[in-house]
């Protein structure tokens, strides 16, 4: 890696004053990747611990507990689809966010990484300004704003407890993914209200740019499955609205 790529990437201003205790993960197997993203991490702040196979990564983000995983899709023996589901079953990771970096623009990939966990998906070649971007809106989002009034919501048979991030339906416990759970708790916040694409992007992604073109798709199909289809209802052209 020449001294001006690093400097270019240097150079980009990221949009969001970083902690120094912001810790994270970069899991590529290749070591110029790994080196480009370290050190220029490290240039904006963040303690960066790096990997180079799916099985490492997965061991270290269980010693080091990060605050975001950057995590490569492909890679020998596990990829990181696979991987990722292994780190959404530690629940020393529950507050991890992941978002993977590839170079394959399939839709598939981008469906199955969305269904994996993953909090954001970023394709390579990797564009510092786009990348920094993500990660300040990452890290910048709360959980939903409406989590912050109250750790409860009732709607009929369903409760939301947003401290514990569970969620029941006629008394049975429902298991909702990141996203889902997010995507659950803005909805249910303002029941009756329909909220557009951008708003679910913004307030649940925290961003207006569609991270790949099915998620929200992907999500709301999910949510259906798992409460039920009369619940969610889809105005076409409009959003998205929940019923109860």
């Amino acid at each position: 890696m020449s001294e001006s790529e690093k400097v270019s990437f240097v150079a980009t201003r990221i949009p969001y004053v970083m902690s120094t205790d912001t810790k994270v993960l970069v899991v590529d197997d290749e070591p110029d990747i790994l080196e480009f993203l370290q050190y220029n991490l490290e240039k904006h702040g963040f303690r960066v611990v790096t990997a180079q196979t799916a099985k490492e990564g997965i061991e270290k983000a269980d010693r080091e507990v990060p605050d975001l995983i950057l995590l490569d899709i492909m890679m020998p023996k596990m990829d990181g689809v696979q991987a990722c589901y292994e780190m959404r079953r530690n629940p020393k990771l529950d507050k991890t966010l992941i978002a993977f970096l590839t170079a394959r623009n399939e839709e598939y990939s981008e469906i199955a990484g969305l269904e994996a966990g993953a909090d954001d998906y970023i394709q390579k070649p990797i564009r510092p300004r786009l990348l920094l971007s993500r990660i300040a809106a990452l890290l910048r989002r709360k959980s939903v704003g409406a989590a912050e009034k109250s750790e409860i919501i009732e709607l009929g048979d369903l409760r939301i407890d947003m401290k514990r991030y569970e969620v029941t339906l006629k008394g049975n416990p429902l298991t909702l993914a990141r996203k889902e759970f997010e995507m659950l708790v803005l909805l249910s916040s303002q029941p009756g209200k329909v909220y557009s694409r951008d708003e679910i992007f913004r307030k649940v992604w925290g961003y207006s740019e569609s991270i790949a073109s099915r998620t929200i798709d992907v999500h709301i199909s999910k949510l259906r499955e798992k409460l039920g289809g009369e619940y969610i209802r889809t105005l076409k052209g409009v959003g998205y609205k929940l019923d109860f």
